[in-house]
Formats: structure tokens, sequence, C-alpha cells
């Protein structure tokens, strides 16, 4: 089946149909219109469905209504269970055969008269055939209500009047129906289940888009936001698990378990177990149905069943319906195709003749809205009796107010609804009106009530997935109250009621997502779970099943507290947590049984702290665990602040002046990417005056504020690879960096060694499953262990601070690597030769010291089984580590080559820091940071020095040898006097053969683009730059001052202007001189046309950009940052894209 030719059509479908829906409902509406005077029935239905639920939601409704009846007739279609095809025309014609055969005569029975009056011209007609088409669909439609009364709606419906209005042509939705729905696609009827959930895809993407924007789940929403049709394997899983199960404990001589690929047989002989007679017996539930998938796999089973027990297979269809089968549902189009389903099972057993004479019906509960006022509660007393009418009743008449938000989660207040409804169902209030209407909303009510009513042997579900984050008010209310232990989702809301749908010893199976199964919201719901019930088996899937937003777990719970004995039979089916594979490939790890295989007590699990399902450790590391202390026993990680304006109290510490640091500005830990032991030390925030405007801004969540600036363990709240920890000291902690604090350097090693650890990081992908680490799973990692593990840590801490302030996005940052006196040798290439070995040298200790890190707690916590010490390459964090740096998907040759690459242009970027008086080759670390600073500021901290840096803070940028300071002379000048003039050619080779090209055109193409990058899109040298390029020139920000731009305008730009006008005049005499080769004169008079539209551009950006900036002599204040200054000068600057986008 080509699920992605049925999405791009199902998504295409709903779009047409909407539009097609829109068009037809503004006709029937109009004044007067010929709907109005033929149909006054469904005219008043339409009128009152859209005051009551407006215009948008009856046309959804009506659009989805011809989706399900289309997708269900072309269904029918193939597989011959209508009578001559009525939305697919007969092999080698291209009409609908049912108006093919209406042409040449053949009228279905009962068909209107008005067809063949269409057809031959009596009654006149623009487009006869299309007329008459609509009216045999209309009746095919009509003649399914009596089988289909669920899909098929009776005639006079304003969904009639509502009909598309293109059903024949080449481009018609039933047109593309047909090539997307073949023959080998309706198979089996589960193409439905993908075509509905397809048809609601973009709807289900608005509504996510709008959670983004704090914009709840609404009620009619949640079928959107919460729809998922489930692989085959899974569901068959589930089914087997439950429903085989019972069957197999009751029945151990069946063969039904050579049927069962997907059964996993329990260790040990079940002697209390739910007793069933005969197959009739058994009542099975999905209370979230969806498109029927659990059901219609769950009639397969039962069928088999049936049949080894002997019944008639004409019966057996009939009887599963009857006795064996309910879904319960909120959503009406589900619903419906969910019945369809089980219909079409029923139709492929008994052949259409047979099926059409089937009375029975699939139990599909719709869950509907139904309330009472006060005063309609007189007419329900009189309706019940006054015998029936007790609290109970009343109650349970009032819990079905909000069907449609709560769902299956009502646990209704009566007992026995069912004799209620037998009582209420045989009065007959003749022609009292009032009281008829009375009574069947209370029959709805009832049958509702009976639907959800603890009477079930087998539950079975793929229940909605809804943080409570996501609720709307009303559900997140009832939810608190109702399901205080399983609030936080409504899928572990639907574990805990289906416990009370299933009878003690009846089993539930579900797929939801596993977070259940670790995360610290959920341990009340985990510490029932494990008393109560008694997990038989559970599938762990990892990401890949729904795509790759997130993990899933598929597992079968018995109804009953598990014995201390009981082992439970777990699979996991992947790595790590973030690998996302396709669903047959983590279904081909199921089948093979050696594959992630675990047996595992589940009592053992209720002995470690907040009860977490670690079915995968070894009863060693499960008692290593319960003795260990916490990191929550030693303080716990506590949760960092939020400003709620980033943009105005946070910096990259590069964009402030040096002199502010720790005075007013003061780092501030965000997290960010993984890295181990110690670096992201990138931003600042405003503290000044112990943070004083930022406590009296009244959106600031300030917490822990009391544990900052102590030495800290931290890492980055969101991450989807390998969590990593890091060192900070004299921080304050933002809540994508939440901290464990200790009072002293040493204390944070051991825990830093502990959670960077394979045994540490094994536990909190375990503990904390998703890429959202939270700082209460946090809490129940241990973090004990043996003292000798401080000195590793302090060393990887040493080669990883080293390794960052390396580099001169450091704060810390002294002098270059290549320029240190450990690592310059003669040449470039010696320099780098030695450095590299220097860098290999760093990462191979680091590994080691890991290594022998991860030996100690793997034999501390007895997880020999489950981890080894080995780390790989890429995870040892250091920079100067490329397989870490550019990963390992290409070849080390390749690394290499931009290792060195890189390392090239970072010497460019320090030289011109040197060039502006950043950085000084005759002394380490910052000499002009701070704002306003001149080179008389650099000349008295380095009277004499080896390299001058620029004078007046403007560096031009050009294509050629236009100024003698402009930037690639002046780094020739560095790179002679850093490196001598012995070895310059060499040295300047050595340069441009790493970087791919020659210094100028590296300059003038490639270098701005990479300081961007380099400081993260907040630029200490700003590039005023014309439209097309032809000038360009540099500026420190930290030494700008409010006459820069007429230094740059007078001394720089005017003057380029005035030498191409010097080479415009000598090309233009060289295109005249007739001594000159024709070649030479033809060459000048084009050159000299490309200088004229050089000089018309910067002409034209002089007098409209650039005087009028000097003009203006506009200051700045670096305390506003590089987001607030840089567009002061508008389109003179270089445009630096997502400069603008919010600061998260």
């Amino acid at each position: 089946m080509d699920t992605n030719a049925l999405k791009k059509f199902a998504q295409a479908a709903r779009n047409v149909l909407i539009d097609q829906v829109t068009s037809k409902l503004d006709l029937v509406l109009a004044e007067g219109s010929p709907a109005r005077r033929e149909h006054p029935k469904a005219m008043k239905d339409l009128d009152t469905a859209i005051a009551r639920d407006g215009k948008r939601q009856v046309i959804e409704q009506v659009a989805y209504t011809w989706f399900n009846r289309f997708t269900a007739l072309r269904f029918m279609d193939v597989n011959s269970y209508t009578q001559v095809g009525v939305v697919s025309p007969a092999e080698g014609q291209t009409r609908p055969e049912i108006l093919s055969e209406a042409m040449a005569g053949n009228l279905p029975e009962g068909a209107p008269g008005q067809v063949a009056a269409l057809l031959d011209g009596r009654t006149p007609s623009d487009n006869p055939q299309a007329e008459a088409y609509r009216l045999l669909l209309v009746h095919a439609c009509n003649q399914w209500h009596g089988p289909m009364p669920f899909l098929f709606e009776e005639i006079d419906d304003y969904t009639e009047l509502l009909m598309p209005e293109d059903l024949l042509s080449q481009s018609s939705i039933l047109a593309k129906l047909r090539k997307v729905m073949t023959a080998d696609a309706c198979q089996d009827v589960e193409i439905i289940g993908w075509l509905y959930q397809f048809y609601i895809s973009e709807k289900k993407d608005q509504v996510f888009a709008g959670l983004k924007k704090n914009q709840k789940i609404t009620a009619e929403n949640i079928p959107a936001a919460t729809q998922l049709f489930t692989p085959h394997w899974i569901v068959r899983y589930l089914v087997e698990n439950s429903l085989g199960r019972l069957w197999l404990l009751n029945n151990p001589h069946s063969g039904l378990a050579a049927k069962m690929d997907y059964y996993i047989a329990p260790e040990e002989p079940e002697t209390d177990f739910l007793k069933i007679t005969k197959p009739e017996e058994i009542r099975i539930c999905d209370p979230a149905a969806g498109s029927g998938h659990m059901l219609t796999y769950a009639f397969d089973l039962l069928y088999a069943i049936y049949e080894e027990e002997g019944y008639d297979a004409t019966e057996i269809p009939a009887l599963i319906l009857t006795h064996n089968l309910t879904g319960v549902e909120i959503d009406d189009r589900a619903g419906a195709l969910a019945a369809f389903a089980l219909a079409m099972k029923a139709a492929a057993r008994l052949g259409r003749r047979r099926f059409l004479r089937m009375e029975a019906k699939p139990d599909i509960c719709v869950l509907q809205n139904v309330a009472y006022t006060e005063a309609e509660m007189q007419d329900v007393a009189t309706v019940v009796g006054k015998d029936l009418f007790k609290d109970e009743l009343r109650e349970t008449l009032g819990q079905f107010e909000q069907a449609k938000n709560f769902g299956s989660l009502i646990v209704p207040k009566l007992r026995d609804p069912a004799e209620t409804l037998r009582v209420v169902e045989a009065r007959d209030f003749g022609g009292d009106l009032l009281l008829r209407s009375v009574q069947e909303r209370i029959v709805a009510v009832l049958r509702m009530a009976e639907a959800l009513s603890p009477k079930y042997h087998v539950v079975v579900a793929n229940p909605p997935y809804m943080g409570s984050s996501g609720m709307n008010a009303d559900l997140k209310r009832w939810a608190e109250t109702s399901f205080p232990r399983s609030k936080a989702d409504l899928f572990s809301m639907f574990m805990e009621r289906s416990a009370s749908l299933v009878f003690p010893t009846g089993y539930m199976s579900f797929l939801n997502l596993p977070s259940w199964m670790f995360l610290s919201s959920f341990e009340d719901l985990r510490s029932w779970l494990l008393a109560e019930t008694q997990i038989c088996s559970l599938v762990h899937c990892g990401r890949g099943l729904f795509g790759a937003d997130f993990g899933t777990v598929a597992f079968n719970l018995r109804n009953s507290p598990a014995r201390s004995s009981t082992a439970g039979k777990y699979r996991r089916l992947f790595e790590k947590h973030v690998d996302v594979r396709a669903p047959e490939k983590i279904e081909a790890l199921f089948l093979n049984d050696t594959y992630g295989s675990f047996d595992a007590k589940q009592l053992v699990f209720t002995e470690i702290p907040g009860s977490p399902i670690l079915y995968q450790l070894s009863s060693a590391a499960l008692e290593s665990l319960r003795n260990a202390k916490t990191a929550k026993q030693l303080g716990g990680f506590k949760r960092g602040s939020s400003t709620s304006d980033n943009d105005r109290f946070l910096r990259f510490w590069h964009e402030t002046s040096q002199a502010k640091f720790e005075r007013k500005w003061f780092p501030y830990n965000k997290g960010g990417a993984m890295r181990r032991w110690y670096g992201n030390q990138d931003y600042v925030v405003d503290w000044e005056n112990d943070g004083l405007s930022l406590k009296g801004f009244d959106r600031a969540y300030l917490r822990n504020i009391q544990h900052c600036f102590k030495p800290a363990v931290s890492y980055s709240s969101l991450t989807s690879g390998t969590p990593s920890f890091r060192f900070y000291d004299g921080h304050l902690h933002d809540q994508a960096g939440n901290f464990l604090p200790h009072d002293s350097v040493q204390e944070t090693r051991k825990s830093l060694a502990a959670l960077n650890s394979t045994v540490g990081i094994f536990l909190v992908q375990t503990l904390s499953p998703t890429i959202n680490i939270l700082i209460d799973d946090l809490g129940k990692v241990p973090l004990t262990g043996p003292d000798q593990v401080i000195s590793l840590a302090d060393q990887n801490v040493t080669l990883a601070r080293s390794d960052w302030d390396a580099y001169e996005t450091s704060w810390d940052f002294t002098t270059l690597p290549l320029l240190s006196e450990g690592h310059r040798g003669e040449t470039l290439a010696d320099s780098y030769a030695t450095l590299r070995a220097h860098w290999q040298s760093m990462t191979d200790e680091m590994k080691a010291l890991e290594e022998e890190n991860n030996r100690i707690f793997i034999d501390a916590y007895g997880l020999q089984d489950e981890l080894t010490p080995e780390v790989p390459i890429e995870e040892i964090t250091l920079t100067c580590n490329p397989a870490y740096r550019y990963g390992v998907k290409g070849s080390g040759e390749n690394r290499e080559t931009r290792l060195r690459t890189d390392t090239m242009a970072e010497f460019l970027s320090y030289a011109v820091g040197c060039m502006f008086g950043r950085y000084s080759l005759d002394a380490p670390g910052l000499i002009l940071a701070n704002q306003g600073e001149r080179l008389e500021d650099y000349l008295a901290r380095i009277p004499e020095p080896s390299f001058m840096p620029d004078e007046d803070n403007v560096i031009p940028v050009l294509d050629g040898d236009w100024f003698a300071d402009d930037i690639t002379d002046r780094f020739r000048l560095f790179l002679r006097v850093s490196f001598g003039e012995a070895h310059f050619r060499e040295n300047l080779r050595y340069i441009e053969d790493a970087l791919g090209k020659d210094i100028r055109k590296y300059f003038t193409k490639d270098f701005y683009a990479d300081h961007v990058k380099r400081y993260k899109k907040r630029p200490i040298y700003w590039m005023f730059s014309s439209p097309k390029g032809t000038f360009n020139a540099l500026i420190y920000m930290h030494r700008y001052r409010g006459d820069t731009v007429s230094v740059l305008l007078n001394d720089y730009l005017r003057e380029f202007i005035t030498k191409l006008e010097a080479e415009r005049a000598r090309l233009e005499k060289l295109s005249d001189d007739g001594s000159a080769t024709q070649a030479q004169r033809t060459k000048a008079l084009k050159d000299a046309g490309v200088v004229a539209k050089q000089i018309d551009e910067l002409t034209a950006w002089e007098r409209d950009v650039v005087f009028p900036l000097a003009q203006q002599k506009i200051e700045i204040d670096l305390d506003d940052g590089v987001k607030a200054n840089y567009p002061k000068f508008g389109t003179a600057l270089k445009k630096i894209p997502g400069l603008e986008a919010k600061d998260d």
C-alpha cells in the first residue's frame, strides 16, 4: 500500500471538498433558493446546525461525510459488495458503472424516475449525465442506509444538498480516488483508517501550531490532535496478548497459538484466570476506537476461535458483532468508519447477499453531549418514573454534558444502566412529542453509560496522547479531580480508567508513550499500576512507529496484583532512545526472539526511588540503585531562571565591554550543545546592583538565586543526543541549564564523574527518555562513587577548559595556540603539525580518563553485563577533536582537511583582531575591548608593539590593491611579523592551500560569513558594504565612535570613488589608443563599462546612505547588544540573516 500516495490524495481531497461544499452552501442558503422550496426539512436541519455549530463546522462535517461515503463506496465496489460500481467504472470504461448502466436503460431498482428523464432528454438540463449521476449516487447511499445507517443517512438529509459538484471529470475527486484506492490497496479495510488519518492530518498540524501559541485543544479538535493509525503488527501484538491469551488460558489445547505470530507466551502456568465457557461470553472493548483497527483484528481472531469451536461459518460474523465487540469513540467520523470496517469484515466472510440479510450491526458507541436544564429534570422524572429516578441516575444523566471532551474517561455513577435502559425504552408516551424527545435523550445517555460500564474481559487501545499543557480548561480541571494520579496525560488516564472497565483478572493492552515508565509526573500512576496490575509483557519500541516525533511502548496488563515470583517479559527494540527506524525494522527486531529480551519481576521496581520500570537492569544493578545516594538526596538539581525578555537582559559576552564583565554583566549558563566537563560559557546576564533591574521585571521568573554563583554541575535541559554535564562556577543559571549546586569545587567533581560516566548517562536516558531532561527525573540518578573518580573528573575538567579557552570565543582566551611558545615553529606547517599532535594527545588522554571513570562506575554498580567502558571517539567533546567537531560520517582524511582549513581561518580571525587592537602579539588576552577605546589606549598598554593596530578603526576589504592599509596587505604584514620574513611565501602558500583560495578572495568572499557564524550572528567586526559589494570595509564595534562613518566616507569611500574615476579614464583612453591591439581595446572598453557601473553604484550609495549616516553621528551603546545597534546603520551594513529573530 502506497501510504504516501494516500496521504497526498487525502490532504488534497479535504481542501477540494471544503471548497466545493462551501460553494454549494452559499447557493442553497441564498434567499429564494430552489433548495428551500424543494427540501424544507433538510434546509431547516441545515439552518439549525449552522446556528448551533457555525458555518465552518458544518462545512467540515459535510466534507468529511462525503469523503467517508466516497471511500466506503469505492472499497465496496472493488470488493464486489455493490451490485454495480457506484463510484467505479466497469472494465474499460471511464464513467461510473451505475451511470453507464442507466444510460443503457438498466436503472437500479427503485431509482428515481427523473434519472431516465434526464438521460433521454425529457427533462432539460445543461449537464444531464452529472445530474442523473447525482440522483443515482444519492439513491445508492439510501440503499445502504439499512445495512449501514451509521455511514449513510436517510434521504433528504442536508448532506445531499451539499454534495460536491464535479464528480465525473477526469480531474474530479472520484477519478483521483480511484487512482489511489486500487484493487491491491483495497484488499484490507485498514486502508480506510489510513485515509482518515491523512484526511485530518492538516487539521492536526493546525491544532499543534495553535498549541505553540498557547491555544489549548478544544473538545472538537481532540480527535484531529490525537488520532493515530496503529501499525498492523502492533495491533496483532496487543490483541493476541489479551484476547488470544485469555482464550489459550481457558483452552490450553487450542491451536490458536499457531496463528498468533506476535503472542508472547507466559513462562509459568497461570491458574487464577478469568473463566470462559464459550466464545459468546467474551466482551472486548476499545475505548478509543478511532477507525476500528483494533476491533477489526479482534474480529479476525474471534472468527478463528468460533471456527475452532465448530460454529457455522454463516453465523459467526453476526455472533461476533452481537456479543463480542464494543468500540467507544468521541469522533462521529471515526465512529462511522469503525462501524464500516467491522461491517466489511462481516461482508468479506459472508458475501454480499448474506451480508445484506444480516441484522446484526457493529456496536460502536459514538459519545454525544447531552445536557438537561433544571426545568427539564421534571420531565425526566416523568419519563423514568419515580422508582428509578434516584441520585445515581440523576448524576449519570449529568455526566455526559461534555462527553465529546471527556470521552471514555467518564465513569457512570449508575451501577446497572442496562436494566434502567430496558425499563425506559419500554415506556410508551404515544403522541406526547416533548416526553418522547426527553425519552430519546435519556436512552442515548443510558446506552453510553452501558458501553462504559465494567463488563469487559479485554480492553485494547491506542488511546489519545495529550499532555496536560495542551488540555482545554474544562478537561484539565476535570482530569485533576477525576484522575489525580494519572492526570499528566490523556493516555495515562485511559490506563487507569480501563482498569475499571475490565473484570478482575481480565486483560488490558495499550500502545502509548513510554514516559509513564520513568518520568516523575507519572510516579503515582506507576505506584498504583505496580501494586494493582501485572505487567505480562511489554515491548519498548523506541522511535519510528509514528515517525521521529516520539517513542512508543506496547504492553499487556492483567487486572490483578502481580505475585512476587511472577516475571514479566520485556523487549527493548532499540539501542538509543533517539534512534529512528522504520516500523518494518522495529517489527523485524520484535520477530527476532533473541534481540533485546529481558525478564523482570515488577515488585523489584517498587523498591527503587520513583518506581521506574527499569526492566533491562540486572539484579545486581538494581540492588546498587536501591542503596545508592541519589542527586535528590544530595540536595537535588535546581531549576534555573527565565528572564522572559532575553533581548533585554541577555547578551553574548563578546558584545559587552570587558570593564563591565562581572560588574554589570555576569556569567549566565544557558545549556547549549553536547559538551562534557567544561564549556558552553557564552552568555552574560544583566545582574548589576545584585540584579536590581531583572528583579524589578514583573515577567521574570527568578528561581534558586540563593544557590547561584556556587560551584555547580549543569547540563542542557533539551537534548536529542547523549546527555552531557559540565562544571560551572560563579554563574547564574537559566531554565535551559538547570543545575546541581555544591559548596566546593571538589564536591562537584564526584557528581560530574558520576553523571558523565556511561552508568550515569544510561540511567539519565532510562529515567528521562525524552529530549527534555527534567530535574525530578535527574533527582533519582545515583551519584555514589569512590573518591578516586574525583581526580579523573578534575583532569577532564582541566583538559576541557584548556580546549574551550583555546578559541577567541572564550572569555578566558589568551592567545592563539598556533602562536604559543610550545607550538610555534619556523613555519606554519611545522606549527600546525606540532599543535595537531598536541590536540591528538589531549583527545587520547581524555578518552583514557573517561574510560577509566566508566570502568570504576560499571564495577561499582555491577553493570558489567549491561555496559562497556569504551567511549566512541566522536563523544570526546573537545573542539580540537575532529570526530566530535565534524562527526564521523565522512572520512578521516576529510575531517583532517576541514580541521586544517578551520584552524587557518581561526588564524586569520585572530590576525584581524590584532589589526583592530582587540588582541596583541605582545600581550595575552583582550587589549581593546571597551566601548570607544582608541589606538592611544592600546599604546598606553603596549608602548612598542611588534604589530601596530589600525589607527582609524576602518579596514578596507576590496578585490584589488586600492589602499596600502587594506585587509589583505595588513594580513601579509601580520604574517611576516608573526612568523618572520624568511618563510613568508611558504607560509602564505600553506594558508591559501588550506583555505582553497588566495587570501584576498577569502577576505572578500568568505571572511565575514565565517565571522558572523563564529560569533553566533552577533559579530564584533561590522562590514560596511555597498549594494553590489563593490566597496567593503570593516570596523570594530568596541572602537566605534560617532565620527567613524565620517572617516569611512571621507578617507575611504570617496577616495575609492576618485580612484575608480581615474581608472575609468585610463581604460577609456586605452580603448581609443591606436597603438593597442584590438583585443586590448575591446577589453578596456568592457572594463570601463564595469567601472562606470561601480561608480554609479557607489555614488548613489554615498548620496543616499553613507553621507546621511555620517551627518547623524549615530551613537551606540554596547550594553544594548549587536541586535539593537547593528540595525541603526540600515543598508550601510551587510545584512545578517536571522539577526532580527527573537532570542530564546
